[in-house]
């Protein structure tokens, strides 16, 4: 007999509800701002990511977001055009433990790539994701749907949240090695979620990226 697990969302926790207001807006101002203010950094990055290696300037997959819905994320690319066909012979030297892939010196990253992963400047163009409202500034690691899909129960715990640009995850976890001390700090987030969290965690990123503490 299959076994019903409810999971409480929290989205819909009505203590929470102005917070979560809050932080839409905080997503909706902060994303439109830094599109805007950044728009000649993004011309220069994609001509560089043109410039180095042929195919479009963006990387564009398919991940997982609030309660399991699928989205497209965008990102400035970062590996060659053949990429994911290449994948399956790298799998073997996978350095994380878990339901996750990652690779020291991975042989697909372009010149330009391994630039953008350092400073994590592929990521900005997400703040596209953010201002439609399938990411957050802040929240878990937005996983893959062949990540989602070896998930144990507790794992999707982490679907609870829209995803994020950075979290715990990436200023307390991004270098170790083990999956389910990533969701660990997700749910550590979820369930200890504040604005003045959000605010926080963002603090601690950009010094992050400042320092180069990349991929």
């Amino acid at each position: 007999m299959a076994i019903t697990l409810p999971v409480i969302s929290l989205v819909t926790g009505t203590d929470r509800v102005i917070g979560l207001a809050a932080k839409r807006a905080l997503d909706i101002a902060g994303s439109a701002f830094l599109l805007l203010v950044l728009s000649p950094l993004f011309a220069l990055l994609a001509v560089l990511v043109k410039l180095d290696s042929p195919g479009s300037a963006f990387f564009r997959q398919e991940r997982v977001g609030l309660h399991g819905r699928t989205f497209r994320v965008v990102k400035f690319r970062t590996m060659g055009s053949d990429a994911e066909q290449r994948l399956d012979d790298l799998r073997p030297l996978n350095a994380i433990r878990g339901h996750a892939f990652k690779m020291e010196r991975d042989p697909r990253v372009t010149r330009v790539g391994r630039f953008l992963r350092r400073t994590s400047l592929d990521e900005l163009p997400q703040l596209w994701n953010v201002l439609r409202g399938a990411m957050s500034l802040v929240g878990p690691r937005p996983p893959l749907g062949r990540e989602v899909a070896q998930y144990a129960v507790w794992h999707r715990r982490r679907l609870s949240m829209k995803p994020g640009m950075t979290g715990l995850w990436q200023v307390g976890a991004r270098r170790n090695p083990e999956f389910d001390h990533w969701v660990e700090k997700d749910l550590e987030y979820i369930d200890s979620w504040s604005l003045w969290l959000d605010l926080k965690i963002i603090a601690r990123t950009v010094p992050a990226m400042i320092r180069s503490e990349g991929r």
